[in-house]
């Protein structure tokens, strides 16, 4: 079986150094906001261009840090609107409800699978205060149209850049706007992972950055004074470890992972799979390698008796989940016809910078059979 993603084949070349970051955390005896924290938030800020870097517990937290952050800053309000892509993975929506905020839901490209920015405009209300953009599948969405509407209607832009770690060194990103935050997972099976959950917000707002260090820490600067109500969401010490080894070589994967992208682009010919939209820049970090076909389980099928492993991002829509239904919301009874088209029909090919040639070439020439 060729697995979809062997996490175990990808952490082994750091298995010795894991080892000794593990003694040394365990020497030191510091296991909270140490110095192994402290180490990667300036190294992981240099890395993304920005001033700072707030290590958190996950993804999610990191995006609902950052609403909260700017609801404590007087910069968005409970009850307030966000734009959000229809199609994103559940947690981007969830997140921005955890935070007391309305999300509103805006198809994408078919092409890109991320927002449609033409489709922007049309949604925005009077409550209307941010867009949440989000790099899905590691590519990223059209920032410039998505930045000249944020300025046009005074309206935060925060970006969900869980599956786009290293593509913000190949662009001007909203990072580089001092009122903007990006929110970043280090789950394992990221382009940068660690060996549980972790994550980051980076910004260049020096207020919002200074609010977010005592959110993730109950809401306090100084030990046993609280300044707001915050949460315990800390970027552990030993994760943070295992991060330091890996982010000076996630270039290194990232770009190959765009070889395999382009082996995948120009050899699999079957006019029975949609491949990506990739124009060959930088713009895209393959966190998924996604196509698409009209019989997606017949295809998933054939590919796992070929000993192919394959996984779908993500097979309900998220207005479409029973979580959102007639009960507790309307969602279930809206329709996006493109949003419920791409998942109805994606299907993520084995992608990772492990991958071998003979496993990439197998694997092209069972698509070509299909």
């Amino acid at each position: 079986m060729i697995p979809f993603l062997d996490l175990k084949k990808i952490n082994e070349p750091y298995e010795t150094a894991f080892q000794g970051k593990l003694r040394a955390v365990l020497d030191n005896g510091w296991y909270i906001l140490g110095k192994e924290v402290e180490t990667f938030e300036k190294s992981f800020a240099e890395y993304c261009q920005s001033k700072y870097c707030i290590g958190v517990g996950n993804g999610f937290d990191a995006l609902v840090l950052i609403f909260k952050g700017y609801i404590e800053l007087g910069k968005l309000k409970k009850g307030d609107e966000v734009i959000v892509p229809a199609n994103t993975y559940i947690a981007s929506i969830l997140a921005i409800l955890q935070a007391d905020l309305i999300p509103v839901l805006v198809e994408p490209k078919l092409k890109t699978y991320n927002i449609n920015p033409d489709l922007i405009q049309e949604k925005i209300t009077s409550k209307t205060k941010a867009i949440l953009a989000v790099h899905l599948y590691g590519q990223l969405a059209e920032m410039d149209k998505i930045n000249e509407i944020a300025v046009k209607n005074k309206l935060i832009v925060v970006e969900d850049a869980a599956q786009s770690h290293g593509i913000i060194n190949n662009q001007q990103l909203t990072i580089h706007n001092s009122n903007a935050a990006s929110a970043y997972s280090f789950y394992p099976g990221k382009n940068l992972g660690c060996l549980g959950d972790g994550g980051a917000i980076t910004t260049n707002d020096t207020e919002l950055a200074k609010v977010l260090f005592s959110l993730r820490n109950y809401g306090s600067e100084k030990k046993y004074y609280n300044e707001y109500i915050g949460i315990n969401s800390r970027l552990d010490e030993l994760q943070a470890a295992f991060l330091n080894l890996k982010l000076p070589n996630l270039d290194a994967d990232n770009d190959k992972r765009r070889v395999i992208a382009k082996r995948y682009l120009s050899e699999i010919k079957n006019d029975k799979i949609e491949l990506p939209f990739w124009d060959l820049s930088n713009n895209h970090v393959f966190h998924l390698f996604v196509i698409r076909t009209n019989n997606r389980d017949e295809l998933q099928q054939y590919l796992a008796e070929n000993n192919i492993q394959t996984v779908i991002h993500y097979p309900v829509a998220p207005h479409k989940q029973k979580a959102f239904s007639p009960e507790t919301s309307e969602w279930n009874t809206l329709s996006f016809p493109i949003t419920e088209k791409i998942h109805n029909e994606v299907l993520s090919l084995p992608m990772s910078p492990v991958l071998k040639d003979s496993e990439i070439d197998f694997i092209i020439a069972v698509l070509n059979r299909y």
